[in-house]
């Protein structure tokens, strides 16, 4: 039921060759404001649709990430792609999503795609139940624990312009985002020198 069907996203023996109705988009990285930006919901179920979620998925499996937010890639509607699998064969789409349920609490070592190299612990809900969409509009129901509670929680915090990062201290965020204009300085002259 969760699973996207794989004609949507191709299976990994068929991601080995390039596909030219894929495409990489580029993520956005903190702390760009348009990671700010607040997800509209989805209305329209379409074939543009459908390819964004196919650039999502290639765009997440090539990163290499778990989980991919349509804000991440600067399409600001709520949509998501997960794969917590370990063979990266379990892709899921999960749209217009709405935590009705919680309970417990864990903390997990997060990172994400939008703030390249740091991890921190973050503290959320041990399990969650989500009312949503699926790729065709048709309502869903996901009762997520785990990792997969996490990764669901984390994507939908960029649905409202929220970042793992939010959660560490003011002084622990100003570290990371010097970090990473550290790291974009170094690549930038890496790349001048070629």
């Amino acid at each position: 039921m969760l699973a996207v069907d794989l004609k949507i996203y191709r299976n990994s023996a068929l991601r080995a060759s390039p596909d030219p109705l894929m495409a990489l988009r580029e993520i956005v990285e903190f702390p760009d404001p348009r990671l700010r930006t607040k997800a509209r919901p989805v209305t329209v179920f379409d074939a543009q649709l459908t390819q964004l979620i196919a650039d999502m998925f290639e765009t997440m499996y090539e990163a290499p990430g778990i989980g991919l937010a349509a804000t991440q890639v600067d399409f600001h509607q709520q949509l998501l792609v997960l794969d917590v699998s370990e063979e990266k064969n379990a892709p899921m789409v999960i749209i217009n999503p709405r935590i009705v349920d919680s309970k417990g609490s864990q903390v997990y070592q997060e990172g994400c795609l939008s703030v390249p190299g740091i991890f921190a612990d973050v503290e959320r809900a041990e399990s969650v139940r989500v009312e949503a969409q699926d790729i065709d509009g048709k309502p869903l129901v996901i009762e997520a624990d785990g990792l997969l509670a996490v990764c669901i929680q984390h994507e939908m915090d960029h649905l409202v312009g929220k970042l793992f990062v939010d959660y560490l201290s003011p002084l622990k965020r100003e570290l990371v985002r010097k970090k990473l204009a550290k790291q974009r300085r170094n690549a930038d002259s890496v790349a001048a020198s070629a």
